[in-house]
Parts: C-alpha cells; sequence; structure tokens
C-alpha cells in the first residue's frame, strides 16, 4: 500500500530543515519529495499530515539491555520493544547478559524469534566473547554468528585476561565481526559504586577511578593494531578513555566508540544524595569527565549515542547505593533530553544530534538503515520538537522506572514511530 506522510520537516544535506512529503511503498521510501511536486494518489492509498513537526530516520541505539531470557522481571524482549518504539527507536542491539548467556545459538534464536513475535522494532543481538562471561573460554564465534549474533561483548564485565582479548579479537577479525568492549579492569573497582571524587568521599563510599576504563580502553587500542579488528568501545565516560581514542584514530587504527545521554548532561556533582537511580555504571564522572565526553562527540571521536537503557525493579533499586544494581533506563528520555540540553540551547545542530543517532551508528556497524533517502527501510521517527512535557515514569513503557531525570521538564518528543513502513507507535493510538 503506498502511503504518503505530509508537510514534513527534514534535515537536508546542508544540515538544514526542509518541508517534504515522503512517500512509502511496501515498507520502503520511494521518494521524498518538495511540497511543490505533485503526489500520486492510489487506491487504498493513506496519507498522515506531519504539519511541519520533524522527520528523522528512526534511531539507532547500539547498546541496550532487553533482560529475557532469565530477568523478565526487569524487562521483556516486547516491553523494551515498546519502549524503544516510544522513544523513536527502530533498531536496537542488545547485549548478552542474560540468564542463560546469550552465549550459544539455541539463546540467539530464542532472542531473534521473541523479538519477532514482538513485531516492533528490530531487534539485532550481541552473544557473548567467553562462555557464560566468565572470562576463561572463548564461545563458539562462527555457530553464533551463523546463528545471527551481529558481534561479540561480555558487557557488563570487562574480559581482564589480555591473551583472551587478544584470541577473541584473531578470531572475529577473521571473520569480519566486531568485538565491543566494557572497558573496566576489576582489580581497581571491586566495592565501588560511585566515581572517586567529592560525592564518595563526603558519602564515605569507595570510588570508582577513571583509569579502570582507561587502562582497557588502552590496552585493547594495541590489541587491535595488532589484529585488525574492528574494536568498539562501549559507553564511554573519561577524559583519558576519550584521549585514547582520539589518538588511536588518528592513526588509523580500526577504534569505534560510544557515549550515552547520562554521561553527556550528569556529573557526580550533580547527584543529590545515596538514591540508587543515580548508580550506573561507568559511574556518573566529573565535569571535566563530561566536557571531554561532549567534545569527542562533537569532533566525532565518539561516532553514536547509545542509551545503554539497563531496567531493574524497584525493590532491586530500593536497596541503596551500595547494594542496588547499576543501570539506568533510557530508551524515552535519550532524544528529548539532548535536544533540550543541547540544541534547543543552541549549542549543538540538530543535524549532528541527529546523525550520532541515526547513520553513524548505521555505518560502524554496517546496518542498511539510518537515512532517509528513496530506497532505504522506512524507519522513521516523527517528532514533535516544541512539545514540551514533564519525565514521568509512570508513563514509561518499558517496565523499569529507574531514572534520574523524573520531574525535569523537557522539549522535542517523539510522537510516532514506523518500522518498514508500519507505524508501531504513536501518541494519539498509542502501540498498533
Amino acid at each position: 500500500m503506498l502511503q504518503i506522510i505530509k508537510n514534513a520537516n527534514v534535515i537536508n544535506e546542508q544540515g538544514q530543515l526542509e518541508r517534504k512529503h515522503i512517500v512509502i511503498e511496501d515498507g520502503v521510501i520511494q521518494s521524498i519529495a518538495g511540497v511543490e511536486q505533485e503526489l500520486p494518489e492510489t487506491v487504498g492509498s493513506s496519507s498522515i499530515d506531519a504539519k511541519g513537526k520533524l522527520v528523522t530516520p528512526g534511531f539507532i541505539d547500539m547498546h541496550v539491555h532487553l533482560r529475557e531470557p532469565g530477568f523478565e522481571h526487569k524487562e521483556t524482549i516486547e516491553s523494551g520493544s515498546r519502549s524503544a518504539v516510544k522513544g523513536g527507536f527502530t533498531t536496537i542491539a542488545c547485549m548478552p547478559n542474560t540468564k542463560p548467556v546469550t552465549d550459544n545459538p539455541e539463546t540467539v534464536a530464542l532472542v531473534l524469534e521473541k523479538a519477532r513475535q514482538a513485531g516492533l522494532a528490530k531487534v539485532l543481538p550481541y552473544a557473548a566473547i567467553t562462555k557464560n562471561e566468565l572470562g576463561r573460554e572463548l564461545t563458539d564465534f562462527e555457530a553464533l554468528k551463523a546463528a545471527g549474533a551481529i558481534g561479540f561483548t561480555d558487557d557488563g564485565v570487562g574480559v581482564q585476561n589480555a591473551q583472551m582479548m587478544k584470541d577473541a579479537m584473531r578470531k572475529a577479525a577473521a571473520l569480519g565481526m566486531p568485538v565491543i568492549a566494557h572497558c573496566e579492569d576489576e582489580s581497581l573497582v571491586k566495592g565501588a559504586c560511585v566515581t572517586e571524587g567529592k560525592f564518595a568521599e563526603r558519602h564515605g563510599l569507595k570510588g570508582i577511578p577513571n583509569e579502570s576504563e582507561a587502562i582497557h580502553v588502552g590496552r585493547d587500542i594495541l590489541l587491535t593494531e595488532a589484529t585488525g579488528v574492528h574494536y568498539h568501545v562501549c559507553h564511554v565516560s573519561t577524559e583519558q578513555s576519550v584521549r585514547l581514542i582520539r589518538q588511536a584514530k588518528a592513526i588509523g587504527i580500526s577504534v569505534t566508540a560510544e557515549v550515552c545521554p547520562h554521561h553527556l548532561v550528569l556529573s557526580d556533582e550533580d547527584i543529590p544524595g545515596l538514591d540508587a537511580n543515580w548508580k550506573m555504571n561507568p559511574p556518573l564522572r566529573s565535569p571535566r569527565d563530561v566536557e571531554a565526553c561532549i567534545e569527542g562527540l562533537l569532533d566525532g571521536t565518539l561516532d553514536m549515542i547509545v542509551t545503554d537503557h539497563a531496567p531493574h525493579s524497584e525493590e532491586e533499586k530500593a536497596k541503596g547505593m551500595e547494594l542496588a544494581p547499576f543501570g539506568i533506563v533510557g530508551f524515552e528520555t535519550a532524544f528529548p533530553l539532548l535536544y533540550t540540553k543541547f540544541v534547543a540551547t543552541g549549542k549543538w545542530e540538530l543535524s549532528m544530534l541527529v546523525k550520532r543517532m541515526t547513520s553513524d551508528p548505521a555505518r560502524v556497524f554496517g546496518l542498511d538503515t539510518g537515512v532517509l533517502k528513496a530506497g532505504a527501510p522506512a524507519d522513521l521517527t516523527l517528532i514533535d520538537l516544541e512539545k514540551e512535557k514533564e519525565v514521568d515514569p509512570g508513563t514509561f513503557a518499558t517496565k523499569g522506572r529507574n531514572t534520574p531525570f523524573t520531574g525535569w521538564k523537557l522539549k522535542g518528543w517523539p510522537v510516532m514511530t514506523w518500522v518498514n513502513g508500519e507505524v508501531k507507535w504513536s501518541e494519539g493510538n498509542g502501540f498498533e
């Protein structure tokens, strides 16, 4: 069926907003026409008037936790996918630290089947680097790739043994697959829950030092140079990591990296108290680290924005800063948070923010989506840049309520999301 999105504002090649009509057929963008052009009319066609709202490629999140299998009380693939499309995300890549760990073809197949049944966002599963994420024995990379895994990571824990990581990189490189690394030296972080600094000192908490992340980044960059693998750094949070990645890119080492919204808008100086909704890993760092991450995103050292969406139950988060699990939810606040903080204030170009959430992750991971052009999948997000409302976890589609942004007044909310030309969620009609 032919679908037309009329009077949409799209970002053109010059980064400016331009009014267009978008024509979709069989899940694919057929054309992006000027408003002065005559539109095709066929029996059974449908149209939506965007009324000047922004239409972007659907957001892509290459770092999420859907918790299923094993932790369905926190999230399921369906509930997480609902939250994703409500936040404007059409493609999401889920981490393997489930129970059982996604370290075998059967679990990869389960994730893909659950995503198919949910019929919402496109779900791309990562597989574990080591069996049960214990760092002792490599998984069967060939079988996992054949089952549909898009890369290998032990996210949630760092691979502590350098030889194990080098062997993994060699195997992944031979298969043309990326290694995605949670960078954390466990010898420096045991028993710690927030970053090393004034907040930790004030509350008598053991701190997580910056070098716990940067040591692994530096080690892995050297291993990447030796093996030629595509190496991707998860949730960068420190000035030292940004510096190392920038230097590696400058000499042609195949490293890419991501950063989360919370590491761009919050520092440890913003933590109001011992509320575990402010506990995440990596932790909120110093204002200097925040500025380094912003600079890294702007100059392309950090290639993309991810949410690290990590839902937990309210009971788990109620255990307090020291005992509660790390992590916050992120799908439904990511774009409005960054739009309000940086674009609406004139600090960033809208085109840069959209690029880091769409075409850049698609480029890094070789995806066929993330662009707004004829022939591309009709994965689209409609955004009301003027819409302003408070963050209310009670309205979230995710099972998780663990966010530090409760009560924040934000602008720029997604109001409709298409996947392969089908409306999956709209503000007026909910999930379709």
